[in-house]
């Protein structure tokens, strides 16, 4: 009999996914079967499935990016995880094989799937897309390592290396940005500022380290900003909210002379933003993130430490979980910003 597997698909852009089976392939040198456990759901996702990064060539095809399970069966060559061991599933590109792809067999014909996908109980992916965690480290809590925490906590210690008395911004807070509202805290850094829309989702900014926060939709953000650090404006600001505007205000409010603005958020295909050359000329600097300069064997394996030492408390990150069955109404419920992360459950019925 074919193994199979149950997956949401995106059969067609700006359509809701189908959950549909899908009969797993041979596994070829580099790659491994992975039993998922748990997925994210992240803003990246909910733009492809929407058709906002433009033509889709792929199609059908898998989602997902972040997820944590347990490796059922491993290809020739892999070496870096065995059968049994639990992993932290990826975007990232860590050590190991890097094999693109996959096509997986099913009822309307073949249906593509990339390095990874989350978005399924059971994926094939490959060596250099997952990192072994101890047993010890909850999976559930686990699968924030593959995207929210290395992204938002690494800009804050990888790219931007905050040290104490630093002060830091962060423009949206949902998973990326509560991470990095974290991990400023962490390290020391005051004021930490969180920016949003949702009082909810500043109230859990507040729980994980912010010392101030700015509801946008009632304040101006940068006369806030400029109130509170004597009108300087702030060492570090992160944008995590995915909007051209946003991304300008958090340009405008870092300090001159030396302020950075990392770029974390995800706009549809085509969407610019606009900028003042001399704010350049007078010293603040604008750099993107690609995962917050990630190395995943070297920076997942911190994370879970500190996850269990209860330094990173990555499990207040969640605010939905949905079974597998319920993917729509996690992308909907992402797109209308009512979650701060949310997680698919795939041992979850519905």
């Amino acid at each position: 009999m074919t193994a199979t597997t149950e997956a949401a698909v995106l059969i067609e852009l700006g359509r809701p996914l189908e959950l549909m089976t899908l009969e797993l392939p041979a596994l070829k040198p580099g790659q491994l079967l992975v039993d998922v456990a748990w997925s994210g759901v992240c803003f990246s996702q909910l733009n492809e499935a929407r058709g906002r990064r433009g033509p889709d060539r792929f199609l059908p095809h898998t989602l997902g990016h972040e997820g944590a399970g347990t490796v059922v069966a491993v290809g020739e060559g892999v070496t870096k995880v065995n059968p049994g061991d639990r992993v932290v599933l990826t975007w990232i590109k860590g050590k190991g094989a890097d094999v693109p792809g996959c096509v997986y067999g099913s009822a309307i014909g073949p249906v593509n799937s990339g390095a990874i996908s989350t978005f399924m109980r059971r994926t094939v992916t490959c060596e250099n897309r997952v990192v072994a965690i101890p047993k010890d480290v909850p999976l559930r809590e686990a699968a924030l390592l593959g995207c929210a925490v290395p992204t938002g906590g690494g800009i804050v210690r990888n790219t931007a290396k905050v040290k104490a008395g630093d002060s830091v911004a962060v423009f949206g807070v949902g998973g990326i940005g509560l991470s990095a509202v974290m991990m400023a805290a962490l390290s020391g850094a005051s004021p930490v500022i969180a920016v949003d829309i949702v009082a909810d989702k500043l109230e859990q900014a507040r729980r994980l380290g912010a010392t101030h926060t700015i509801n946008a939709a009632e304040t101006n953000p940068l006369e806030a900003i400029a109130s509170l650090t004597g009108g300087a404006g702030v060492t570090l600001a992160i944008e995590a909210a995915g909007r051209p505007q946003v991304m300008e205000d958090a340009f405008k409010a870092v300090s001159k002379g030396g302020g950075l603005c990392v770029l974390a958020g995800n706009v549809a295909a085509g969407e610019r933003i606009g900028i003042d050359p001399f704010d350049l000329i007078v010293g603040r600097r604008l750099l993107g993130s690609w995962g917050g300069d990630t190395v995943p064997d070297r920076d997942i394996p911190d994370y879970a430490a500190m996850m269990t030492s209860g330094r990173l408390r990555a499990a207040e990150l969640i605010t939905h979980e949905y079974p597998l069955s319920g993917i729509n109404a996690a992308l909907d419920d992402l797109e209308g910003r009512r979650v701060g992360r949310a997680l698919i459950d795939m041992a979850r019925a519905g």
